[in-house]
């Protein structure tokens, strides 16, 4: 783990585009806001002559974030499931929802997360149907053993909850990193059914460029996902 002298060092070189509040939060996730993109930048011609671009310091700082953030969330994850998880180092880059959501089976569930104090921003965390059957199964003190039955209420209940206790553990890893306290809001799970065009149901800040980051996880042999 970083100390936190070499956090400060990471974050004042990222600081230079004045969107270091968002860089920050995009840390726990496979998505998240570009900071000020969407306000600053109201119309789509505005979005398209500005693109939103990351240094490669920024790139490190997420990626490092990230990496100490979603190892927590790891662990918390691996007590719930009563298996081995383990997470990879994230890679960064900037995308939009169109690049993002061709590298997805349908259906998918795709979980987001609010920032409610100590940074601004959201996270989308996006799972594949079976990780989040299996998941689900574990949970209720199964095998992991699923069939093809269609998601349930039940199903995005569950996987709600476990994305709540990974992602609260991955706040408090980064209030530690921060010195300042964070807290999320409730995740809303979701089924993304179709590859439709439109994009009106999805969160505002998917609808421009996101920073996404991007791991491999492995759940004990049943689930070798990104």
């Amino acid at each position: 783990m970083l100390s936190q002298e070499e956090i400060n060092a990471l974050l004042a070189g990222a600081s230079g585009s004045g969107d270091s509040s968002t860089t920050d939060s995009s840390a726990d996730n496979n998505a998240q806001n570009a900071a000020g993109q969407e306000d600053n930048n109201n119309t789509p011609s505005a979005q398209n002559e500005q693109q939103f671009v990351l240094s490669d310091s920024e790139k490190d700082a997420v990626g490092e974030i990230s990496n100490i953030s979603m190892g927590t969330a790891a662990t918390t994850l691996s007590s719930l499931l009563n298996q081995k998880v383990n997470i990879t180092t994230p890679t960064v880059e900037v995308s939009t929802w169109d690049e993002l959501s061709v590298k997805y089976d349908r259906p998918c569930v795709m979980l987001q997360i609010s920032y409610k104090e100590g940074i601004d921003g959201n996270n989308v965390l996006i799972l594949k149907e079976r990780d989040v059957k299996i998941i689900t199964d574990l949970m209720m003190g199964g095998t992991g053993q699923v069939d093809d039955e269609p998601l349930s209420e039940l199903h995005l209940s569950a996987i709600g909850e476990a994305m709540n206790q990974m992602m609260g553990s991955a706040a408090t890893s980064m209030s530690s990193m921060f010195n300042r306290k964070i807290d999320i809001s409730p995740p809303i799970a979701n089924m993304v059914e179709t590859y439709s065009d439109s994009t009106d149901d999805l969160p505002p800040f998917l609808k421009g460029q996101f920073v996404m980051v991007a791991f491999k996880m492995q759940i004990g042999d049943l689930i070798d996902s990104e």
